[in-house]
């Protein structure tokens, strides 16, 4: 067993109605739902991931009414693209440190139609990712008032992508979620007593308090076994993480592509190499972080 190494403007803006406690019940259900993303445009968990963790606040709402900006009022608008101020009636809030307004209304980026003009979202319901905006930095957040997590942060929805928004937002809000990983902090590689015997080890950094640990066991004839551990011990039951959960994204959407040579303990090319070796073993175990937005 082995113990943990130490050496360690017209930005898309949602106007809400003010707050109101439960703001969600009894609110008018959609019409006309927006058809879901498919394919190759249907969001990935890690575009998934990205959105409910750059913004607080998601929720479903239906389009009421949209209003195109005019040119000298939509700078840096993509080529093909519109900027829009969107009214809409709120359905249900997913996730949110507060209670919202029955309508929430936004500034978006949307592209035009195949005849080019701006795309009808009227009755067509969507999920949104924001969070809430403040009249000065410090102040409390203005009522009414959101911005987009990104300018992705408006999904179709439909009960596929609500069902996965759900799973991510579950995960994102567990206790024992792994923090964000900010790279790999130390790295050391042993031989065992065998020939073809070996660990190595990887210390990660990240922005929380909790302990990560990657470990590579190989022994003689027998293919290299792999896990994640959290705590000050390196657990010898560490398991991989499973794919398309917020452990996996941590790690296969964060982990650089290529170990620091200021995170190596040991100065012998041997043991470099094999740490190397393994840390590639560990990437192409958990794959590409495949995103469509």
């Amino acid at each position: 067993m082995f113990r943990r190494i130490d050496s360690l403007s017209l930005m898309a803006v949602f106007s809400l109605m003010p707050l109101a406690a439960c703001a969600t019940t009894g609110l008018a259900q959609s019409r006309a739902p927006a058809p879901e993303l498919a394919g190759a445009a249907a969001p990935t968990f890690a575009d998934l991931a990205d959105l409910a963790l750059a913004g607080r606040t998601v929720a479903v709402v239906q389009v009421d009414d949209q209003t195109t900006f005019p040119p000298e009022r939509s700078a840096g608008v993509a080529p093909g693209s519109v900027r829009l101020y969107v009214e809409s009636v709120t359905q249900r809030l997913l996730a949110g440190p507060n209670a919202i307004g029955s309508t929430l209304n936004f500034v978006v980026d949307r592209p035009r139609n195949t005849e080019g003009d701006p795309p009808r979202l009227k009755r067509q319901s969507f999920i949104v990712f924001g969070d809430g905006v403040a009249a000065r930095p410090g102040e409390p957040q203005r009522p009414g008032e959101f911005q987009l997590a990104s300018s992705k942060g408006m999904l179709p929805f439909g009960p596929i992508i609500e069902g996965r928004v759900r799973d991510v937002l579950t995960q994102v809000a567990a206790r024992d979620a792994l923090p964000a990983i900010a790279g790999v902090r130390d790295v050391i590689s042993v031989p065992g007593n065998l020939a073809g015997e070996a660990e190595t080890q990887l210390t990660l950094a990240t922005t929380g308090r909790t302990p990560i640990s990657l470990s590579v066991v190989r022994r003689p004839s027998m293919a290299p076994t792999w896990g994640v551990s959290t705590g000050e011990i390196v657990s010898q039951n560490a398991r991989p993480p499973q794919p398309n959960t917020i452990a996996w994204y941590r790690l296969a959407c964060f982990l650089p592509r290529e170990l620091p040579d200021s995170a190596f303990l040991q100065s012998d090319r041997e043991s470099r190499d094999r740490a190397r070796q393994d840390y590639a073993f560990v990437l192409r175990e958990l794959g590409p972080c495949e995103r469509h937005l």
